[in-house]
C-alpha cells in the first residue's frame, strides 16, 4: 500500500476475489462425488475421461459460486454491471460469470487522522493541527454507488473542513476552545459526507502547534500579566492595611487606656526573647507609667533564676 493507502486504509480486502477454504472444500467435495458417480455409471476409458473433466468443470463452477463474509462485513454484488444488492455476513452464493463482488464495505468504526499543516487562523496566525476522526458505514450502498473511493473521499474532506474552520478562527479561540470547534468540525464533516452514507461520530483535535517566536512572545506576556495581577493583589492588601490602623487609630484615640494598654502588651512581647535589647525612651516610660510594671517583670526574672541554682 501506498502513502495514501494507508491514510484512508484502502487496499485491505478491496482486491478479494473469493477463494477461500469454503471454496476449496465445495470444489473438491463435487468433483469427487461427480468423479465417483461417473466412474460407476460408465464403461469406457474414454467416456470416464468425459465425465471426469465434465465433474471437474461444474467442481469448478460450483468453488467459485460460494463465498464467505465476516461478521463486519458486507459485499457489494453486481449482476452483468448492475446493482445486485449486499450479501453477507457468513456464506452466500453468486452465479459464476455473471455475478461480481466489486467491493467489500467494512461496518466497523474507524479512525482516520487527518491534519492542516501552516494553515492561516482569521488573525494571519501560520498553525499546524492535527485532528482525528471517528466515523463507520452506515448506508453501504450508497458508499458503494455514489463515490468511488469512500475512504479517501472521508480523508480528505475532513481534511479540507479542517482548514475552512481554521480560516475562520482566531488563534485564542483555536488554543482554548477545541470542543466548539470539535461540534463545528464534526458538523461540517457531516453536511458533506452524508450523501456517501457515512456516519461521523466525534471529531477530535489532537494538537495544535504555533510558531516558535509566537510561543516566546506569549509566554512573556502571561509572564508580565501574573506579575501585574501580583503587584495589584498586593497594593490592595496594602490599602485594606492601611484602612484597618485607621480604625484602631480611631479607636485608642478615643480610649488612653487602651493605647497604654496595647503599649504594655508590644513592651511585654518584646522582653520575653531573651536575646532582645530594647530601648525604650524615659518619656514613653512616663506616659504609660510603666516603669512599675518593668521593674516587676525584672523581679520576676531573678526570682526564677533563684529557684533554677
Amino acid at each position: 500500500m501506498g502513502a495514501q493507502d494507508e491514510l484512508t486504509g484502502f487496499g485491505d480486502r478491496q482486491s478479494k476475489i473469493g477463494l477461500n477454504v469454503i471454496s476449496f472444500m465445495l470444489f473438491f467435495g463435487v468433483a469427487a462425488l461427480l468423479v465417483t458417480i461417473a466412474w460407476l455409471v460408465t464403461g469406457g476409458v474414454q467416456s470416464r475421461a468425459i465425465a471426469i473433466l465434465a465433474a471437474g468443470g461444474v467442481a469448478v463452477y460450483a468453488g467459485l459460486s460460494v463465498r464467505l463474509a465476516y461478521q463486519w462485513e458486507r459485499a457489494v454484488v453486481l449482476r452483468l454491471g448492475k446493482y445486485s444488492g449486499l450479501k453477507g455476513p457468513g456464506i452466500f452464493w453468486m452465479v459464476p460469470l455473471v455475478d461480481r463482488v466489486t467491493m467489500w464495505l467494512d461496518s466497523r468504526v474507524r479512525a482516520t487522522g487527518f491534519a492542516a499543516e501552516k494553515t492561516l487562523t482569521a488573525d494571519t496566525v501560520p498553525v499546524n493541527v492535527d485532528a482525528v476522526l471517528f466515523w463507520a458505514v452506515k448506508d453501504p450502498e450508497k458508499a458503494a454507488l455514489q463515490v468511488e473511493d469512500y475512504r479517501e473521499a472521508v480523508a480528505w474532506a475532513a481534511q479540507t473542513a479542517l482548514r475552512d474552520i481554521i480560516g475562520k478562527t482566531d488563534l485564542a479561540r483555536v488554543l482554548v476552545g477545541r470542543e466548539s470547534i470539535d461540534v463545528a468540525l464534526q458538523e461540517l464533516i457531516v453536511a458533506r459526507t452524508h450523501d456517501w452514507g457515512i456516519s461521523v461520530i466525534s471529531v477530535e483535535i489532537r494538537d495544535v502547534v504555533i510558531p516558535p517566536a509566537l510561543e516566546d512572545a506569549m509566554s512573556r506576556q502571561a509572564q508580565a500579566e501574573r506579575e501585574k495581577l501580583a503587584r495589584v493583589i498586593l497594593a490592595d492588601a496594602e490599602v485594606e492595611i492601611a484602612a484597618k490602623f485607621r480604625q484602631a487609630a480611631s479607636q485608642y484615640e478615643a480610649n488612653q487606656f487602651a493605647i497604654q494598654l496595647r503599649s504594655m502588651n508590644l513592651l511585654y512581647e518584646g522582653m520575653k526573647e531573651k536575646t532582645t535589647l530594647m530601648v525604650v525612651p524615659s518619656s514613653m516610660m512616663e506616659s504609660m507609667n510603666s516603669a512599675s510594671f518593668a521593674g516587676l517583670a525584672a523581679l520576676a526574672k531573678e526570682k526564677d533564676r533563684e529557684k533554677l541554682m
